[in-house]
């Protein structure tokens, strides 16, 4: 979930050899290839720049691009995850979402190449593929649910920022709402900050904050990963390999969130060189993310044991470097926090302002942003609640329902199954994981 700048304005408003595709009618790659090239290769990508005449992308930087489009905050709630859940469910929670995930982004592809021969439109977003399967309906259900993840990613920031500072200077964090809080002070110091930041009509300079904000990400992990290896030989703590049937959800909600980026699965695929080539390059990078969150939720875990918090860079000792990387962090998702919600701007003022820039618009999201994050106990139980009622959706039940109506006429019962059995398991997984993350949001914490 840290994808952010221009890209996200036109994905979100609105074969593999590692993995195999979904299995759809046969669609050959260069199909798409041949009639898109003069169109999409204007598309362009800030993350990676497009100073060359030819902006298409090659595998690595294909790879760099998907990477920075998911690797974000969400993974610091993991190792309370693998606490809630188990270390061996854990892992089986997490490598299961991340082939769903997978699956579904093809998913996605291929109802957009199906499409885009079908109609000759060229198709760049979510949002489009919704509106030319569902017409204006299909476009209002994506942007509802990316208004909401992505206001969703930014309230888990201003709660980190809040909970971190407060751990860093008043050596507390408050889970319940106070106007005398530190949770409360630093999230309303924050805010005129943000109104400046999110008043800025274009964010494309800040695009290298993305950037920034994965390497900062990263360093995060190495430190948290250097301490749990020598905490986990030094003090052994107990650790329990499965869960209750609740926390299965619950570290479903948290598995879906964190490996969230379906929103630039589309833009990323039409700026690659070597289309046919795209379905191995977003497995390799999946299994590479899964492997890397794998470890660093299991270590966290292994090394704290029932002792860990919520977010896990809490739990590091005093020092200059833990208190210099939480800094870091809190940095990178302090100037973060505009790019994750220009998608947001650009669907509410396309809808309630004709398109046109408005500032009072962005200053009331903003607002209500700040309030829901005052109101949000816990870090990791709020990544939970998106996981599971928005993400699900997004991530899940939408492509494989667009890919059930436009291969509808083609499908055979053994692909109609597997298509309706996702769209089942994701309808299954928000109802089930956003009531238990509720529960855990209202109950009283001992």
């Amino acid at each position: 979930m840290g994808f952010e700048s221009k890209t996200i304005q036109q994905s979100l408003s609105s074969s593999s050899k590692a993995l195999p595709p979904p299995p759809s009618p046969p669609l050959r790659d260069d199909t798409d290839t041949d009639t898109d090239t003069n169109t999409e290769t204007e598309t362009e990508t800030p993350l990676l720049g497009n100073s060359s005449p030819n902006p298409l992308s090659s595998q690595s930087k294909t790879f760099a691009n998907f990477f920075i489009a998911i690797v974000g905050a969400g993974v610091l709630g993991l190792p309370y995850s693998f606490k809630r859940t188990g270390w061996f469910m854990g892992l089986l929670i997490l490598f299961s979402v991340s082939f769903l995930s997978l699956y579904s982004m093809m998913l996605l592809v291929y109802t957009r190449r199906k499409l885009h021969l079908r109609s000759r439109k060229t198709i760049h977003s979510f949002g489009d593929v919704g509106f030319a399967v569902c017409g204006s309906f299909g476009r209002f259900l994506v942007d509802l649910l990316v208004v909401l993840s992505q206001a969703g990613f930014c309230v888990g920031y201003l709660i980190f920022i809040a909970d971190t500072l407060s751990n860093i200077f008043n050596h507390s964090s408050s889970s319940s709402f106070s106007l005398f809080s530190p949770k409360t002070f630093y999230i309303s110091g924050c805010f005129p900050f943000q109104l400046g930041l999110n008043s800025i009509p274009s964010l494309t300079q800040l695009a290298p904050l993305s950037i920034f904000a994965d390497v900062v990400d990263l360093a995060a992990m190495v430190v948290v990963l250097f301490d749990d290896v020598s905490l986990i030989f030094k003090n052994r703590p107990q650790v329990r390999a499965f869960g209750s049937l609740s926390t299965f959800f619950y570290g479903m909600g948290v598995a879906v969130y964190a490996f969230e980026g379906i929103g630039m699965v589309l833009p990323i695929e039409s700026e690659m060189k070597d289309k046919h080539k795209f379905g191995g390059t977003l497995a390799s990078t999946m299994l590479f993310i899964t492997f890397m969150y794998g470890g660093f939720g299991a270590l966290g875990y292994l090394a704290f044991g029932e002792q860990t918090r919520d977010i896990i860079t809490a739990n590091l000792g005093p020092g200059l470097v833990t208190t210099l990387v939480q800094l870091a962090l809190c940095a990178n998702l302090f100037f973060t926090f505009p790019l994750m919600m220009n998608p947001v701007y650009e669907i509410v003022e396309r809808r309630f302002w004709g398109g046109s820039y408005c500032v009072w618009l962005r200053w009331l999201s903003v607002l209500v942003v700040s309030l829901v994050g005052l109101l949000v106990p816990n870090f990791a139980d709020f990544l939970s609640l998106v996981g599971s009622s928005v993400c699900c959706g997004l991530g899940f039940v939408l492509p494989a329902f667009f890919h059930i109506l436009t291969f509808k006429e083609e499908m055979g019962w053994m692909l109609w199954s597997s298509d309706v059995g996702i769209v089942a398991l994701g309808l299954v997984l928000a109802v089930s994981g956003t009531c238990n993350a509720l529960l855990e949001i209202f109950s009283v914490k001992v």
